[in-house]
């Protein structure tokens, strides 16, 4: 495999940060003051689910409240065309597969000067959605679970990253991911409670 030059490293950590693909850690807890104890329904597992890589170098799990309707969460979430609005470290976004998302729907987008190629892995409409892909030498898998709760819908999100920048730089790419991932449910909370006070 080919060695990263340090501007190319630097590029990958700056996307990683600016809400990339996004990985999950067992140990990681970069949450809000909003985020509940994890309950046994958020982290059930159910035959056929596409999972995270549970012996990536580097994963991040972080989950928030957002107190909007499922139906308003998801809906942000799922068009990824529109990204670009909520999401201010994503600058550009192309959605090549038509319709909802789906299985084997691609979307190329960018972040922080890093272009990305994502594919969806699956989709459980207003439950589940996960894709991932390759991007300078990292493949990520990014899971979403959306959960409703009397208190309102609980997001979960966890993401693992493999690859030769991910094992030269566990570290750095970690603190990175889980920044990136708390970024990105912040500003989906604030959207979604947003659009449903509007």
């Amino acid at each position: 495999m080919r060695t990263l030059t340090t501007a190319q490293t630097a590029a990958v950590t700056a996307a990683v940060t600016g809400a990339l693909l996004l990985t999950t850690s067992a140990s990681a807890s970069a949450l809000t003051t909003d985020r509940p104890t994890a309950t046994a329904e958020t982290s059930a597992k159910h035959p056929g689910d596409v999972q995270i890589d549970q012996q990536a170098p580097v994963i991040t799990r972080t989950e928030i409240l957002i107190h909007a309707p499922l139906r308003t969460i998801w809906n942000i979430q799922t068009d990824v065309g529109n990204w670009p609005a909520w999401q201010p470290n994503v600058e550009s976004m192309t959605k090549e597969t038509p319709g909802r998302l789906r299985p084997g729907s691609v979307f190329r987008w960018s972040t922080e000067g890093l272009d990305i190629t994502s594919t969806v892995k699956q989709v459980v409409p207003g439950k589940r959605l996960v894709w991932g892909g390759p991007a300078q030498g990292i493949t990520a898998v990014h899971v979403w679970t959306f959960t409703p709760t009397r208190d309102g819908v609980l997001v979960h999100t966890e993401e693992s990253w493999t690859g030769e920048p991910v094992t030269a730089n566990q570290a750095v790419l970690q603190a990175a991911l889980d920044n990136s991932l708390h970024h990105w449910v912040t500003n989906l909370k604030h959207e979604a409670e947003a659009q449903a006070h509007r």
